[in-house]
């Protein structure tokens, strides 16, 4: 049993996530919170395993309600705004949920939490992004976070997987394209070979050679992608 606590000044908003929460008795919710004062005095009296924290609150923001709790729990921000997702992530926030949760975007947190305390073992798969999601996609060097719907196209690199964003440097991550496979939605992501996996929405042509040769141009990035046969063929199957 993991010990949780709910952190938000929004009657409703405390509401949903009892009912979300209710739906995973592996979770016991030990507390609530509504403003800075009682949020540091429900934290420091339960230390929970994990807090459901939204960012913006009276007197304080989340992540100064963080900062001033030694050792703090494992936190799942549940918010509004998408802006402070970046910062979330640097200050190693096992999710990032944006309001309205969808029950199966909550599990899926569920899980990350379940499997950072060592309890994922019966656990099933994660539910998966959609495509209104958001997704952080973390290197030793930068931290990268994007709505699903905007990823151009996914292209494996041994057992790292290169994320090429909008308007953006591609980004290297250390995860497989197959695990990229199972989380992202299909459709708009399809598999095209063994090495690329596209997002059907954000094609901007393909511009064939031959029945063998194609190259796929994608939205916002100057990256190319040669295609072959086959590929072109999967492509042809997913399109109007």
């Amino acid at each position: 049993m993991l010990r949780v606590a709910i952190v938000d000044d929004e009657p409703l908003a405390r509401q949903g996530l009892r009912e979300l929460l209710a739906a995973h008795p592996a979770l016991e919710i030990v507390g609530e919170a509504d403003d800075r004062k009682s949020a540091l005095a429900l934290l420091q009296r339960e230390k929970p395993d994990a807090v459901f924290l939204d960012i913006q609150l009276p007197g304080a923001d989340g992540f100064e309600i963080l900062s001033a709790i030694d050792p703090a729990p494992k936190v799942i921000f549940v918010t509004a705004h998408a802006r402070h997702a970046v910062r979330a992530f640097e200050v190693q926030a096992l999710d990032y949920l944006l309001k309205p949760v969808r029950p199966e975007r909550f599990a899926d947190a569920v899980r990350r939490l379940e499997l950072a305390h060592g309890v994922g073992d019966d656990v099933a798969e994660p539910a998966g992004y959609g495509a209104a999601d958001r997704i952080c996609l973390r290197t030793p060097q930068r931290t990268v976070v994007a709505a699903v719907s905007t990823l151009c196209a996914l292209e494996a690199d041994g057992d790292f997987t290169r994320v090429f964003v909008p308007d953006a440097p591609s980004v290297l991550i250390c995860q497989t394209l197959s695990s990229f496979e199972k989380t992202l939605p299909s459709p708009p992501f399809i598999r095209l070979d063994r090495s690329l996996m596209v997002n059907l929405d954000q094609i901007a042509r393909l511009e064939r050679k031959s029945r063998d040769d194609a190259t796929l141009v994608m939205k916002g990035t100057s990256t190319a992608f040669p295609l072959g046969r086959t590929s072109q063929s999967r492509l042809r199957e997913h399109l109007p």
